[in-house]
């Protein structure tokens, strides 16, 4: 196959992840990788230096859901414009094999990958239900790989390896952890701070992860209930958290669901209600349906259920999850993007 291949997409955590994923295999593979993402987002906080790279591209891209009027049809045309940059540079490394990871960021360089002959498009749907790009795209993709989709090839998704190998089944609650992503959930924060009383009393230990703009008032919240917990803003050694916990609560992003099942933490999920398409909900509802987590809407949150899910069976739960994801996702992606390019 050609050397160089084109990784596109972003704009949150949950889809660099993935992109991140992509960028290390190949680049542990021997094969150079451009990556494509957009100047608004986490993009080039995630990639600008990156020295796995071949080049890093930023383009100017914003997203087209949830406009109207002039607004959208200045983003369509700002989208069209950068397809066409995309294109070019396609010609000029001679691209032949493109993976969208999805999000407003990969636009550009998707739409690029159908206008070029030859060229493959590969997709990688993290979220139960598919973003709005995805399904315009797939119709045109070589393959779809989705962790929720039943008819992909590589049903699991791409994890650090860290998260399984400080995995550990559990057998009883002793820490609770309440995870609501770098960005905190006040809705998290609120509930944690309402149970936390009836936990200490339970002699069950707290982490908490609040995020930066709620830290100081969930803190000043725990000294006033004078309950010694493990209270952070942001953290880069999450794997090392969840070790530590026998039960959390967060809420239900494709990476943050995979990492947790990685972990084989149970977990109560409250899902975003904001998210496109609800997809956070029905990411959480897939494990659900098979028994392998606890799920409520932020509207739905009830302490008692929270209690009873802690005293469930956890260690039936925590052995099941270990079936619930392999940890070798991105290697056999790679490796079918490979031998399709031969």
């Amino acid at each position: 196959m050609n050397k160089t291949v084109v990784v596109t997409g972003g704009g949150t955590g949950g889809h660099l992840k993935v992109a991140d994923a992509f960028i290390e295999e190949f680049h542990h593979r021997g094969i150079d990788v451009i990556f494509i993402g957009s100047t608004n987002g986490q993009d080039r906080a995630w990639f600008e230096h990156d020295t796995r790279l071949k080049e890093a591209i930023f383009l100017d891209t914003r997203g087209v859901v949830n406009k109207s009027g002039f607004a959208k049809i200045l983003s369509l045309g700002n989208i069209f414009t950068k397809t066409l940059y995309c294109l070019g540079l396609y010609f000029k490394y001679d691209i032949k094999t493109v993976i969208s990871v999805g999000g407003f960021s990969a636009a550009a360089a998707t739409f690029a990958s159908i206008l070029k002959m030859g060229c493959k498009l590969y997709i990688h749907e993290q979220n139960s239900r598919m973003g709005k790009l995805n399904q315009i795209t797939t119709k045109f993709a070589a393959e779809v790989f989705s962790s929720f989709d039943k008819k992909s090839l590589v049903k699991d998704y791409p994890v650090e390896k860290e998260f399984f190998l400080t995995a550990r089944v559990r057998d009883k609650v002793k820490t609770v952890a309440f995870f609501g992503g770098s960005q905190g959930a006040i809705c998290i924060n609120d509930f944690a701070l309402k149970v936390a009383p009836r936990l200490n009393e339970m002699g069950i230990k707290i982490i908490h992860q609040t995020g930066k703009n709620d830290f100081e008032r969930v803190s000043f919240e725990y000294n006033k209930l004078n309950i010694k917990a493990d209270v952070f803003d942001f953290s880069r050694k999450i794997p090392q958290k969840m070790t530590k916990a026998d039960f959390a609560v967060s809420r239900a992003g494709a990476s943050t669901l995979w990492e947790l099942c990685a972990n084989q933490l149970p977990t109560f999920f409250i899902p975003y209600k904001h998210a496109a398409a609800d997809h956070q909900y029905y990411n959480a509802k897939a494990l659900l349906d098979r028994g392998l987590c606890f799920l409520k809407r932020e509207e739905e949150l009830n302490e008692e259920y929270f209690f009873e899910a802690i005293n469930s069976d956890i260690h039936k739960i925590s052995i099941e999850l270990i079936s619930s994801i392999n940890s070798n996702a991105i290697s056999l992606i790679v490796d079918i993007i490979l031998k399709d390019n031969k």
